[in-house]
């Protein structure tokens, strides 16, 4: 056994114990109410043959271990492609060659749906008012449609769980919604515990650029609610600035003047960014940009490549995966018995029960969790 698989075999040991610790302290037994798109309440327990609309819906449907209840997926996942950083995906490459329901986002063809054999029970439908009406959608088909809300690992974690209890419920997957969402609290409470000793005042100063939303953007592009800086104790200047409202905020566009004059201790580029190219990249940017040059993490070679936060939205397992590389790099002493490729794939695996860092990262040119090439 090599050293990288000790140390997965160990960390998964250590996850498995503290997951069962805070299983057994949950309350069980507990029925989450389910009602479908029209308001009436959903009596199937155990569906066996589902499909699953809009960004992310499939993959909360991985976590629960029921890919093999899917009859046929929407098209963004038959799209082959040079980059791809959605883990739930590389880990199961059945779904490129599944019949298709419709287009990506929720937009649903009723009439593909109903050609589906074997018919789906049950149509579970993240962020339900986009694309094809979640109401509309099962009058038309006379299938159940269950609306879900994404959620996200900050402010709207409750939301999050309560869409894998409400597919927990109607798979019959009670019990792995509550290990997911145990294992969700464990690795943000294990997060926290190794950096509350650090003043969030003397913590260093972050930015991220490259960050994808509905498409690839440059270094300008960031998310100043960015969890992974929220899990270990930062100074995320695109939040600190006064620019955002509220650690609500999705999405920023920051200038080149303002990152300049924030200074960064620390720079993170998401890799979402190469798939515009060589010569439009943010990476392309910080490598020939004069007024990126003048920046103090550049000179030192400070800026580092993260894996990809929006890929079909929010890669949950990659946020947690970043937080704990960024942890590395800020805190090394907290941090110190962390591979950072080992957590990674310790993520993966539970989440999608597959280790797909390294495949991942090879679409990114090895960049993940990497010193970029700033010269």
């Amino acid at each position: 056994m090599t050293l990288r698989e000790n140390l997965l075999r160990k960390s998964m040991l250590s996850t498995l114990m503290t997951l069962s610790l805070l299983l057994a302290a949950s309350v069980c037994g507990a029925k989450t109410p389910v009602t479908d798109a029209l308001g009436n309440p959903v009596t199937v327990t155990n569906a066996q043959h589902v499909i699953c609309s809009g960004s992310g819906c499939l993959r909360l449907l991985v976590y629960l271990q029921a890919q093999d209840r899917i009859v046929a997926v929407d098209d963004i996942e038959t799209r082959r492609r040079s980059f791809d950083a959605r883990p739930y995906a590389l880990a199961n490459p059945q779904f490129k060659t599944m019949p298709i329901f419709g287009e990506f986002r929720g937009h649903d063809n009723s009439e593909l749906i109903l050609g589906l054999q074997p018919q789906p029970q049950i149509i579970f439908k993240t962020n339900p008012a986009a694309g094809y009406d979640a109401g509309e959608l099962q009058q038309k088909t006379g299938i159940t449609v269950v609306p879900l809300d994404y959620g996200n690992l900050t402010d709207k974690r409750q939301t999050l769980y309560s869409s894998l209890r409400v597919m927990g419920e109607v798979l019959g997957k009670q019990q792995r919604a509550e290990e997911v969402i145990a294992f969700f609290e464990d690795q943000i409470a294990q997060l926290a515990k190794r950096c509350e000793s650090i003043n969030t005042a003397d913590a260093p100063s972050v930015f991220l650029g490259g960050v994808a939303f509905k498409g690839p953007h440059g270094f300008q592009s960031t998310e100043p609610a960015y969890p992974p800086f929220m899990f270990v104790k930062t100074r995320n200047l695109a939040l600190e600035s006064g620019k955002v409202a509220s650690t609500t905020t999705q999405n920023a566009n920051i200038s080149k003047e303002m990152i300049v004059v924030w200074n960064p201790d620390y720079l993170f580029l998401d890799l979402a960014t190469l798939q515009l190219g060589e010569e439009t990249s943010g990476l392309h940017e910080l490598q020939t940009d004069p007024a990126y040059a003048t920046l103090h993490a550049v000179k030192r070679d400070a800026a580092y490549g993260v894996l990809p936060y929006n890929w079909y939205t929010q890669n949950f397992g990659s946020i947690l995966a970043n937080a704990w590389y960024t942890g590395t790099l800020l805190y090394p002493d907290a941090f110190a018995d962390i591979d950072p490729a080992v957590q990674a794939d310790r993520i993966y695996t539970f989440l999608v029960g597959k280790p797909v860092f390294a495949e991942m990262n090879a679409m990114f040119g090895g960049l993940a969790f990497s010193p970029l090439p700033l010269r």
